[in-house]
């Protein structure tokens, strides 16, 4: 798609966390929180480290937004209408969820009363069928196989200026039809703090390809609940799949605190091309036979960083004994991080996917890391904890029992509960 459209006769980045500026309103509330960690290979930084490199992303604009060709800004700003409904959307979901659960609450028996059109299950698939035709034409505008109307470009001029008042709109006289948006998906996960640490140079080659992000849940006859998350990607150099999913399950049985227990991850084998593989760097390396003195080149793969990992999730072990305290911590981190991500794309870059393409969402980011660090700083400073050099500290941590939990919800009937019923 990008080769159609000219971008500028400057070499243009895209926006990313470290470019982004933070000229916009937050986002509506409701998001998972980004716990992924921003980690240096040389040494791991502290909350006042992090705390200040989200601070430096304040003003700093690279320019991208600005420089597209007018054609392009109109499919932008068209987005940013179909966004305004699908905003409408969820906030109709959830008032119709907390209506429900208002019932519940004042009847238990009410619930075995619901006729099936008003079940949460129900509402949930209700939801999430209403949001396909939005879904469909934010890919058609992406791709450029439909038009963005007027009255999308309308809207989305509305949310801009709702959300900043110094906003300068599109002229209604200029030029030019809309026109497909170059690089779409790799610009908005470049501009989720987590993903943009995964994804290098070599991968940004790859992801350019990227046409959608699609969510669905595993349906209710299955084991688990759970949902997939499906990559879909236009015929590239890389790889032959034309869709990479990852597949995200939940125990059975929710946490005490009424939240789903995150079980595991299966993620689709990439059937790489020849020399092809992201996920491996090779080198070459001179052998010399005992017997006859001879040498020879041998090429030889080793695994490196690449977004294209996630696809191999990291596998939790049978039992914890088969691993040491390291080795489980370390495995332990892998997964919460991994989950994680899978939580965001669920909950934030897919259903908002404008909004980090823009980097609107980066404030709304940047303000639960600002008020996680806060309250850390605040109990810290209550000082109702003192050092203690008694023979505990010499003693291994406990180990964390069971996997990272899930974003379910702990009411009778909340959204999220729903959504995996």
């Amino acid at each position: 798609m990008s080769s159609n459209v000219p971008i500028s006769q400057n070499d243009i980045t895209a926006p990313t966390p470290q470019n982004t500026p933070l000229n916009q309103a937050p986002i509506a509330l409701g998001l998972s929180r980004p716990t992924v960690p921003d980690i240096s290979e040389d040494s791991e930084p502290t909350e006042t480290d992090v705390q200040g490199r989200l601070a430096d992303l304040v003003g700093k604009s690279s320019g991208y937004i600005e420089s597209l060709p007018v054609d392009v800004k109109k499919s932008v700003e068209a987005l940013k209408g179909v966004q305004v409904k699908q905003n409408e959307l969820q906030n109709q979901f959830r008032r119709e969820c907390l209506e429900l659960e208002k019932k519940v609450r004042e009847s238990v028996i009410y619930i075995y009363a619901l006729p099936p059109q008003k079940t949460p299950l129900f509402l949930c698939h209700q939801y999430l069928e209403l949001q396909k035709p939005l879904y469909e034409r934010r890919l058609a505008i992406i791709s450029g196989t439909a038009k963005a109307t007027q009255e999308e470009i309308d809207a989305g001029t509305q949310a801009s200026l709702k959300d900043n008042e110094d906003y300068a709109p599109i002229p209604a006289d200029a030029p030019g039809d809309p026109a497909p948006i170059p690089e779409f998906w790799l610009t908005a996960l470049r501009n989720h703090v987590g993903l943009s640490e995964l994804i290098t140079e070599r991968d940004a080659s790859a992801l350019k390809h990227l046409t959608d992000i699609r969510l669905s849940y595993l349906p209710s006859d299955q084991p688990k609940p759970g949902f997939k998350i499906a990559f879909h990607f236009s015929p590239n150099e890389y790889f032959e799949n034309e869709v990479l999913e990852k597949t995200y399950l939940y125990q059975e049985e929710v946490g005490y605190s009424g939240d789903f227990v995150y079980d595991r991850a299966i993620g689709t084998e990439v059937k790489w091309k020849e020399d092809k593989d992201l996920t491996k760097e090779f080198e070459i390396k001179k052998q010399r036979n005992k017997n006859t003195n001879r040498t020879r080149l041998v090429r030889k793969a080793r695994p490196t960083d690449s977004f294209f990992n996630f696809f191999s999730p990291p596998v939790p072990p049978a039992s914890e004994d088969e691993l040491d305290d390291d080795e489980l911590e370390d495995l332990e981190e892998k997964l919460e991080m991994d989950y994680q991500i899978g939580e965001d794309l669920k909950e934030k870059i897919i259903p908002r996917a404008i909004d980090y393409f823009t980097g609107k969402a980066l404030e709304y980011d940047m303000m639960e890391e600002e008020d996680e660090f806060d309250d850390f700083d605040d109990d810290d400073d209550e000082g109702h904890f003192d050092d203690d050099d008694t023979e505990s500290d010499n003693e291994p941590p406990a180990r964390r029992r069971g996997p990272p939990k899930g974003r379910g919800g702990s009411g009778a009937v909340n959204p999220e509960e729903c959504k995996n019923q």
